[in-house]
């Protein structure tokens, strides 16, 4: 595993075509895709099975009930699949 200065992660997020609104505070690389901010674990399985031709998925912001943000009271939140010609789209709420 290797790890990035903050300097270097946003130059790691515009590398890899992570939109700044979609932009969170952890950036991982995952069988070619990138995983911006707390995606659940089930949904990175899923598009790597599934090897859909984008560049990954993000969580932006840090919405409580996501992974690792566990609270009292967890927030709807959705988690977008970033397509390569920029934009994005939902791909699951939670």
């Amino acid at each position: 595993m290797n790890h990035v200065n903050e300097a270097q992660l946003y130059q790691l997020k515009a590398k890899h075509g992570v939109p700044a609104p979609l932009q969170s505070c952890h950036t991982a690389l995952v069988d070619g895709y990138v995983i911006e901010g707390h995606v659940p674990a089930d949904l990175i399985r899923r598009l790597v099975k599934e090897k859909q031709n984008v560049i990954g998925l993000a969580v932006p912001g840090m919405p409580i009930g996501s992974p690792g943000m566990e609270g009292p009271k967890a927030e709807p939140y959705d988690i977008f699949v970033i397509e390569r010609n920029g934009r994005s789209r939902i791909y699951a709420r939670r």
